[in-house]
């Protein structure tokens, strides 16, 4: 559950959610979340996580869907969250065909 009211999220989605308006944006903090996660530079990366906190972010890797990381930032945060040990970080979300 997001840790602050979600207004707080506008200057992120604004910059970060591009398609849609910030009003809109801020009804989905999860993805605004992921966004600065994936691609914020480091000064919207620790605004972040001063503003939500770690079990947030927690949060969010958990409940990541397809896309919404690159390797790269799955692999970061789940060893800066602490939730996988080296060479232990779980498959990035996929689509199973059938």
């Amino acid at each position: 559950m997001l840790p602050v009211d979600p207004t707080e999220l506008k200057p992120f989605a604004q910059k970060y959610v591009w398609w849609k308006t910030a009003d809109e944006a801020v009804g989905m903090p999860e993805r605004i979340a992921a966004q600065v996660m994936n691609i914020g530079d480091y000064d919207d990366v620790q605004a972040l996580v001063q503003l939500v906190g770690d079990d947030y972010l927690r949060e969010v890797l958990r409940n990541a869907e397809i896309g919404q990381f690159n390797a790269r930032s799955w692999h970061y945060w789940h060893y800066w969250l602490r939730m996988a040990e080296l060479g232990e970080v779980p498959p990035m979300p996929s689509r199973r065909l059938g």
